[in-house]
């Protein structure tokens, strides 16, 4: 099977790199890699980094504006030749080490598999800040109710699809509601979620920490339409 790997970036410099040189070492047996980055007008220098990779198994898309991170994503699935998908961020939050972790499921025939911080680690939650970790458990409770799923960790960076369900969702966000909108399409089309225990370093605003509260309040009201409209 082959394996594409979508990296949303968006002024990352200090760990981009690392990101990419980290999956490259990955020995990953049952799959085939490539690498699609979608930088979204990084401002920071990100661009002149990524201009460098001169990798086969690694594609560079840049985006001539910033649209946000749902755009990205999208682009990226767009450009995606593989069986499997898999969402990594390009800061070191989310460790791709974990990725035999989150295959295995889908090599045992698991559709939608995602990577659940908030239920079975409990120290992944010792440096994120109360407010995203309350919030988090809010719009999952909210997921859970309005679509009747039992999944921790809805806004999860670690999310993993068969290519031939998420290409024929249509995705609408641009931004970080794309995490709310993936979730409620993917749960509205019948698919259930299956849930793997991760790993996860919190970073803080001062490292490039981006989706806000009020993110939050628009991934609730994106939960709360898509249950209804499309």
């Amino acid at each position: 099977m082959k394996l594409s790997i979508i990296i949303p970036v968006y002024n990352e410099k200090e760990t981009i790199s690392y990101v990419i040189n980290t999956i490259n070492k990955l020995p990953l047996p049952s799959f085939s890699k490539e690498i699609i980055i979608v930088d979204d007008f990084s401002t920071d220098g990100t661009r002149d980094i990524l201009k460098k990779i001169k990798k086969k198994n690694t594609r560079v898309i840049l985006h001539k504006k910033n649209y946000g991170k749902g755009m990205a994503l999208r682009t990226g699935f767009e450009h995606s030749t593989g069986d499997i998908i898999l969402i990594q961020d390009a800061d070191m939050e989310y460790n791709p080490e974990e990725y035999p972790k989150l295959l295995a499921p889908i090599i045992s025939g698991k559709d939608v598999v995602y990577g659940t911080r908030l239920s079975y680690i409990k120290n992944n939650v010792r440096d994120m800040y109360w407010t995203h970790y309350i919030g988090n458990k809010i719009l999952t409770l909210a997921t859970n109710i309005l679509y009747g799923s039992s999944i921790t960790d809805m806004e999860t960076g670690y999310k993993v699809f068969r290519s031939s369900i998420i290409k024929k969702i249509k995705l609408r966000s641009r931004r970080f509601d794309f995490e709310p909108e993936v979730t409620a399409k993917i749960l509205k089309n019948g698919y259930k979620i299956h849930e793997v225990p991760i790993s996860f370093k919190a970073r803080g605003f001062s490292e490039g920490k981006k989706i806000t509260w009020k993110d939050g309040i628009v991934a609730l009201i994106c939960l709360i339409k898509y249950r209804f409209v499309d």
